[in-house]
């Protein structure tokens, strides 16, 4: 089934600016405009429009690396379906837990956990999370490298009606 039928949000200038949030969240919607050639307050209002539709989120992305959080893994887990709310609840809390989805299965929850050091990911892995009520660990895997994460991530240019032929 082809998305062709979907009304388009977003166009190229929608592109342009959010490329330059990207580069940088702090520069000045007249920054913006000069170098994108358009007029001030058009990129204001696209901005705040790109803001309230939810398209992007102008925050800051804290890099664990630069606080000594080295280690990473993906942790799968069953949950028992009672007790999933409170489980979400408390991983939410959880300085450690920098992700949390739902899995493959109805009972599946994958989470991603940063650590310091590898002691601290065996106390989490072997004692924290199997003392949580209605948590099974299905198993983990320790991530060496994050190539690209989700603050990196551009829809392709055709979702901006960008290189169409028509």
């Amino acid at each position: 089934m082809s998305n062709r039928n979907i009304p388009r949000l977003f166009d190229e200038l929608d592109y342009q600016i959010i490329q330059e949030l990207r580069q940088d969240a702090r520069v000045s919607a007249s920054d913006i405009a000069r170098k994108v050639q358009a007029n001030e307050r058009t990129i204001r209002k696209r901005i705040d429009r790109l803001v309230e539709l939810g398209a992007v989120r102008l925050t800051a992305v804290v890099d664990p690396k630069s606080f000594g959080y080295t280690i990473s893994v993906d942790i799968f887990l069953e949950v028992d379906p009672s007790e999933e709310l409170a489980v979400l609840e408390l991983f939410k809390t959880m300085p450690y837990i920098t992700y949390i989805a739902y899995g493959e299965g109805s009972k599946d929850l994958s989470i991603e956990a940063r650590f310091k050091d590898s002691a601290e990911m065996s106390t989490f892995l072997r004692h924290t999370i199997t003392k949580i009520p209605g948590v099974t660990v299905k198993g983990h895997a320790l991530v060496p490298a994050i190539l690209r994460n989700i603050d990196e991530w551009m829809p392709p240019t055709d979702d901006f009606g960008i290189g169409e032929g028509s």
